[in-house]
């Protein structure tokens, strides 16, 4: 399937370790955010930012694709059938602008939904990648070190839960994306950093591999 999504859905402090981490409180449901289509970019672009803005941190995420709308539902299990396919993608975001809209009261879209701020690898069919959506692991390498590692059985919402939940507010769209939030382990990234993202799949791992390229002030 390759329709452009309407949106990208994103999930923030999805895991209470990330959360704690940058010093937000634990949520009691869904932090909900919208990047938009153009926000979206292939690993094999490289990462820039224009560093005028601060710094820029990864954040890597199991992310899901929907193949067909999903609306107002309430049963967990009926929501997760909407998924067609998996990968694994960077949130990238702009944490010094955060920082400052945060401190402001203002919305994030500038550090979050800029162009290029989400990374996709390429798409997994779910049920290829897929055994038990509560167990679910993947890691981010940068520069060959370990930096985050992922496990659905820590989400604070279980991913039925979150779709449901996100269904209640936004129609999700055959082709719509749902990064399911970060793990701890976030940081700036840094000139000349190699990435490589590895989601655990049933009979094989699936890897991704970002860089950081120069251009736009990066």
């Amino acid at each position: 399937m390759t329709t452009r999504p309407s949106k990208i859905v994103c999930v923030g402090r999805s895991y209470a370790d990330h959360a704690r981490e940058l010093g937000n409180a634990v949520p009691d449901r869904p932090v909900l955010f919208i990047k938009p289509p153009s926000a979206l970019s292939s690993l094999q672009n490289g990462i820039a930012w224009n560093t005028a803005l601060g710094s820029c941190h990864y954040e890597c995420e199991l992310s899901l694709r929907i193949d067909r709308p999903l609306k107002a539902e309430t049963d967990p299990l009926k929501a997760l059938e909407a998924v067609g396919a998996v990968t694994l993608g960077l949130d990238l975001t702009l944490r010094d602008l955060q920082d400052e809209l945060k401190t402001k009261g203002q919305p994030w879209e500038r550090a979050k939904a800029y162009d290029g701020s989400c990374m996709l690898a390429d798409w997994i069919t779910a049920a290829d990648a897929v055994n038990d959506w509560n167990n679910v692991h993947y890691t981010l390498h940068v520069n060959d070190g370990l930096r985050q590692k992922g496990d659905t059985s820590h989400l604070i919402f279980d991913i039925g839960a979150l779709l449901a939940e996100i269904s209640q507010v936004f129609t999700l769209e055959a082709g719509d994306v749902v990064m399911t939030g970060t793990p701890a382990g976030v940081a700036a990234l840094q000139p000349g950093d190699q990435l490589k993202m590895t989601l655990q799949g049933k009979a094989q791992d699936y890897g991704g591999h970002g860089r950081l390229r120069t251009g736009r002030g990066c």
